[in-house]
């Protein structure tokens, strides 16, 4: 199911037609470095992700698969997720690396920070990512959000960035 369209961009609820790319995706050291997660053992535990992600379920909005338009080839993931325990939207991407540096997280995040605020009506978002990840800190700014604070987590330095609703 397409949950948002941009010029360049599907972005897609996750399905088990995700299984491969997602895998590859979270092989990957380097992209997973400064996420927290570990990498999947195998196919069968992403699918058994998949089948257990209950974002859209419990609070209508979650993380995309996100494929380009153009080629149908899936390149990583955006979009939201909700804390109940904060009661807050979080902003998250993942891309496959050799997808790096062509600005689809920030067309991503565009689309999810737009469902984010005129579907979901929500007044705040935010985006956290480890002190060291210049990158996402990058895309963070793009998107206009402020840094709020710094915390620890798992003994690693963590920066949490807001947006509100103009007004």
């Amino acid at each position: 199911m397409i949950t948002a369209q941009t010029p360049r961009l599907e972005l897609r609820q996750f399905s088990l037609d995700d299984v491969d790319g997602f895998f590859e995706l979270n092989q990957d050291e380097e992209v997973i470095r400064f996420t927290g997660d570990r990498a999947f053992k195998d196919k069968a535990e992403v699918a058994d992700f998949i089948n257990a992600y209950d974002q859209y379920d419990q609070h209508g909005v979650g993380r995309w698969s996100v494929y380009l338009r153009e080629t149908s080839e899936y390149i990583g993931f955006s979009g939201l997720k909700y804390d109940p325990v904060k009661q807050e939207l979080d902003i998250g991407f993942r891309f496959i690396r050799k997808h790096w540096g062509k600005g689809y997280a920030t067309e991503s995040a565009i689309a999810a920070l737009q469902i984010g605020f005129e579907q979901f009506k929500a007044d705040k978002i935010v985006g956290r990512c480890m002190a060291d990840n210049l990158g996402s800190h990058s895309v963070l700014k793009k998107l206009g959000m402020k840094l709020a604070f710094e915390f620890v987590e798992g003994g690693v330095r963590w920066q949490q960035y807001e947006l509100r609703v103009a007004g």
